[in-house]
Parts: C-alpha cells; structure tokens; sequence
C-alpha cells in the first residue's frame, strides 16, 4: 500500500505488488533507497524510516534535491512480511503512528 505520495494505492498479493512498484520505480533511473533506522513498534511492526534517490526519466528532475524522507511500516507474521505501508512523506507516517506531535495553530 502506498499511503501518500503521488499516486496512493494498494495492492494484493505478490503479483500486483510486483507490477505496482515496477511502474513507480520505471519512472526514475538510478532509483535508490538508503534506510536510515529501523524501529520495532510492537510484536508484529517495523517503522523503517527512509531516504530515497535518483533521477526522472523523463524530465532529468533530481529526486535528491527534493524532501526525500520517507517511512515503511512493515507487518511480519511468523517471519514473513504480511503488508507494508509506504509513506513517501515522514512525518504523516509518524502522526498517523501518533509518534509525532500534532502541529499547533498559530494565535
């Protein structure tokens, strides 16, 4: 599942996670991911928190000069990875984890 972003969307099984993330990740060369820190959440989730890289296709545009910090939540059963949740922006990912502070309104 893809939580934000530019396209959400979600996906079951093998096969439509496959063809989902070869048209995300076909959009850009040299698409890379660097994990920044894992974080054990309870029995059964992972917060993976992520920075990503590379460079459109199409318009040449730098995804690291972009804000690149992203999050995984990862759901494993018995040793195997039941669902992941893709957040291309951090600090939804952290809110909706109620890990972050919500931001205060101004006066």
């Amino acid at each position: 599942m893809v939580a934000d972003g530019p396209e959400p969307a979600t996906w079951k099984g093998l096969t439509e996670m496959a063809r989902g993330m070869g048209q995300m990740l076909g959009a850009w060369e040299e698409a890379r991911t660097k994990v920044d820190r894992y974080r054990e959440l309870d029995d059964e989730r992972v917060l993976v928190l992520l920075h990503h890289g590379g460079r459109g296709k199409t318009s040449g545009l730098e995804l690291d000069a972009l804000s690149t910090r992203g999050a995984d939540i990862v759901y494993v059963r018995d040793g195997k990875v039941t669902k992941v949740v893709k957040y291309f922006d951090r600090d939804r990912a952290l809110a909706d984890l109620g890990l972050a502070p919500r931001p205060t309104r101004p006066d």
